[in-house]
């Protein structure tokens, strides 16, 4: 059985040597919509695949991550970067470009690695990600499934290259959160939510 859990972030970026000049030559932002899509065989002790409050945990922490900020790549120029992070104290770093294929595939892998160090309590049983689906705009997304999140042909994304913002860190209920999970320490879920 398949289950979808919507959030939503605003963030700008800038796409280079993508064809359409207004995208690759411009900061802009987008309203983004991103369905995080779970599937299991089992229910749990609650007749659920995964509770939905549960995905309001970690995961909407790390998307909620993207909101209000400035996505940059850090294969642009160093000056820019500098400039936005200067001007700017919400940002994330990624190895690849932001657009919303690259998107799809970093919050797959970001999702991905918080299922797999979760400890379950209320008998949750081979939870998996399914797919990630982003929406850039009203009209287009990109959805990425696990071989599209590891494939080398659309560009390696190491994680360890994934950099949030001081302020951003602040923000989340452990600011060491993405370290501990760089690291693949345990995180255990609560009982109730």
């Amino acid at each position: 059985m398949l289950i979808r859990k919507l959030f939503k972030f605003e963030n700008a970026h800038i796409v280079r040597a993508c064809s359409t000049r207004r995208c690759s030559e411009n900061i802009h932002g987008h309203s983004y919509k991103v369905e995080v899509l779970l599937e299991s065989n089992y229910l749990d002790n609650g007749q659920m695949v995964y509770d939905f409050g549960l995905m309001k945990l970690y995961i909407k922490e790390l998307i909620d991550s993207f909101d209000h900020g400035i996505t940059l790549w850090s294969g642009d120029d160093p000056a820019y970067l500098e400039a936005m992070k200067k001007h700017s104290n919400r940002w994330i770093e990624l190895p690849v470009s932001p657009s919303a294929e690259q998107f799809a595939r970093v919050i797959y892998l970001i999702v991905e690695r918080v299922l797999a160090v979760t400890q379950m309590q209320n008998g949750e049983r081979e939870v998996m990600l399914h797919s990630i689906i982003v929406h850039e705009t009203d009209t287009g997304y990109a959805q990425a499934f696990k071989e599209d999140a590891h494939s080398t042909l659309m560009g390696e994304i190491d994680m360890k290259r994934i950099v949030f913002s001081e302020q951003i860190r602040r923000e989340w209920s452990d600011s060491a959160l993405w370290a501990k999970l760089l690291a693949g320490e345990s995180i255990e879920n609560p009982l109730k939510v």
